[in-house]
């Protein structure tokens, strides 16, 4: 078996260092995808795809990339989404993982707040990120990296 690879939602991620670090011990392959802001790497290890500009174009180059096994980083729940339904591993920045059993739930409480924010309802303030949730992150991707080698 393959090592899987891990595709990483780069705009916003804020575990880009983590992700490194703990792909680092395992010498994996990371790749990250953006519509900008991303620097090239010499490291031959990291990857920087840049997508055109526009509306989930490159959520749709992580999908088209991504196969069962690799692993996925991503806030947005949509993607998320789609990659469980490859048979993708899915984490959120928080070490949040979205499974077939979870997306489901998560997606229509992305959809309500977002409701919720449209109507005024809600401000949509997002929840701190400190060291508590990259310490959860760092976790739960070495554990999904472990299951996922040993398949």
């Amino acid at each position: 078996m393959t090592a899987p690879q891990i595709l990483v939602d780069a705009d916003a991620c804020p575990v880009k260092e983590e992700i490194l670090r703990v792909a680092g011990r395992r010498n994996l392959v990371v790749t990250f995808v953006a519509n900008s802001g991303l620097r090239p790497s010499r490291d031959p290890l990291i990857r920087t795809i840049v997508v055109p500009q526009g509306p989930d174009i490159a959520d749709d180059w992580i999908v088209e990339h991504a196969a069962p096994g690799d692993i996925v980083i991503t806030a947005d729940v949509p993607l998320a989404s789609r990659c469980v339904a490859l048979g993708a591993v899915v984490l959120g920045p928080t070490g949040r993982a979205f499974t077939p059993d979870s997306v489901g739930m998560a997606l229509a409480m992305r959809n309500l707040n977002q409701q919720l924010r449209e109507s005024g309802e809600s401000k949509g303030y997002n929840k701190e990120f400190g060291p508590r949730e990259r310490a959860a992150f760092v976790s739960a991707l070495a554990q999904a990296l472990d299951r996922g080698i040993r398949a």
